[in-house]
């Protein structure tokens, strides 16, 4: 009867795989993770072009820090969220590099937003906590005017009727002056 060596699983030999440079294995696990990380590009201003080339460097610094002993997974999920959070990452250095802002309108900041599947709650909080922090940030270099205005409609919950009789404005010139605050706030927060 052969005796299992207890400190040995399936787990560990996946990952001796990976640092063996197993085809299959790697094939796999490549294979297996890049639609989600297509999806993450996409759907937050990339092509598919970009996610290749995002997926490609992920993958390959995942590679690197399980050979290099610098990240041990404990199973094979824990190796696909940590490559989805690399390639996350990755792809938010794009996003904020500024070669990228310059080709990129404001408007297109509306709807940025990650979805993550995995458990990554710490970088996304870090991830809320620096888009808030540019976001006061650019709200304190708005001229008063913008900043009256956004702060009756969003901290004091004003109707945009009751705005617009307090800055003897009509509705749509009030709407169009928030639309417009609301632009100037997104170019500067994109700045920081």
């Amino acid at each position: 009867m052969q005796e299992k060596n207890p400190t040995l699983s399936l787990n560990d030999s996946f990952i001796e795989a990976v640092k063996n440079n197993d085809p299959q294995v790697l094939k796999n696990l490549y294979v297996n993770n890049y639609p989600k990380i297509e999806i993450l590009v996409l759907r937050n201003s990339g092509s598919k072009d970009q996610a290749k080339d995002i997926y490609q460097d992920a993958f390959l610094a995942v590679w690197q820090n399980i050979k290099q002993d610098k990240f041990i997974p404990k199973s094979e999920s824990s190796i696909n969220g940590y490559l989805y959070t690399i390639a996350k990452n990755k792809w938010l250095d794009v996003l904020r590099s500024s070669g990228y802002k310059k080709t990129i309108v404001a408007s297109q900041l509306g709807h940025f937003e990650i979805k993550d599947e995995e458990n990554n709650d710490i970088d996304d909080d870090i991830l809320k906590d620096k888009r808030l922090e540019d976001v006061m940030l650019a709200f304190k270099n708005l001229g008063q005017a913008c900043k009256s205005l956004l702060r009756m409609f969003y901290f004091e919950k004003k109707s945009m009727k009751l705005i617009a009789e307090e800055l003897a404005l009509d509705s749509a010139s009030t709407r169009n002056k928030k639309y417009r605050c609301m632009q100037k706030l997104k170019s500067l927060a994109l700045k920081n």
